[in-house]
């Protein structure tokens, strides 16, 4: 079950406190790879999401989609709502362009994923505009529970739909048949799911998730992204952060603000 609740006077004054040090933290892209075990151009993207994933300041996320499945290999980690989210990103930018690997940056602007310099550019170009990864978002995982804090804008017009992604960070694919053949494919922050929190109308917000309904041997770790638009019309990226799952003992969680992971005790 969800919940949703306003923030309380308390936590809104903490978060007033906070905001500085939340805002310094907010990462400064959001990547989202659409990426194939079917297509050959694919494994040097992969890696690179790898790489990139590993920058605290970058929440880098795989969706493998399944519009090659017919090439001769079905994608063991491919979603149908993946393939979705590309159109969708097409149709919304006007260009109707869809291929892979492809990598969306903020919601904005796509580039070949595994352009590694093409990649920092459109991220300095997505970082022009106002609202792009403007709002802190929080995540925190504990042992039983997950919460994500979404903070509050002056800005009247922001809003959008605050989505939780559980991830596996790093899936290895034996490919047996396709262009692939007879690869090994290691995939990087890959989701397996999109669940939507609820919308965020610009005030501070908290949302709780258990840990039950989320987390199984292969999830081990979150993305919370916040974007303006609906799922089939997507627009900018708000904020977003990652956390991965660590181990609890005595009330121990694992906290990202904006993508930035500190262990909280």
């Amino acid at each position: 079950m969800l919940c949703r609740r306003l923030a309380s006077a308390p936590l809104i004054v903490g978060l007033l406190l906070a905001s500085y040090a939340v805002a310094r933290a907010a990462p400064r892209a959001l990547l989202e790879l659409f990426t194939s075990q079917g297509c050959s151009s694919c494994p040097p993207a992969d890696k690179l999401l790898g790489e990139l994933a590993k920058d605290p300041s970058l929440v880098a996320l795989s969706l493998p989609i399944d519009i090659w499945d017919y090439l001769g290999w079905k994608d063991t980690l491919a979603s149908p709502v993946h393939s979705a989210r590309q159109r969708a990103y097409a149709r919304m930018r006007g260009d109707r362009q869809v291929y892979t690997p492809q990598i969306v940056v903020n919601g904005s602007m796509h580039v070949l994923g595994s352009d590694r310099a093409a990649i920092e550019r459109v991220i300095a170009l997505t970082d022009q505009k106002p609202d792009v990864m403007s709002v802190p978002v929080q995540l925190s995982v504990g042992s039983s529970d997950l919460s994500v804090r979404v903070g509050a804008t002056p800005k009247a017009h922001l809003g959008g739909e605050v989505w939780l992604c559980p991830l596996e960070r790093a899936v290895a694919v034996a490919i047996g048949r396709g262009e692939n053949r007879g690869r090994t494919v290691t995939y990087h922050n890959v989701v397996r799911s999109w669940l939507k929190l609820g919308d965020w109308t610009g005030t501070d917000s908290t949302w709780t998730v258990p840990m039950s309904e989320i987390r199984t041997d292969r999830i081990d770790a979150a993305a919370v992204v916040v974007q303006e638009g609906t799922r089939d019309q997507p627009g900018i990226v708000l904020g977003a952060a990652f956390a991965p799952f660590q181990p609890t003992d005595g009330g121990q969680q694992t906290t990202a603000n904006g993508g930035r992971t500190t262990d909280a005790r």
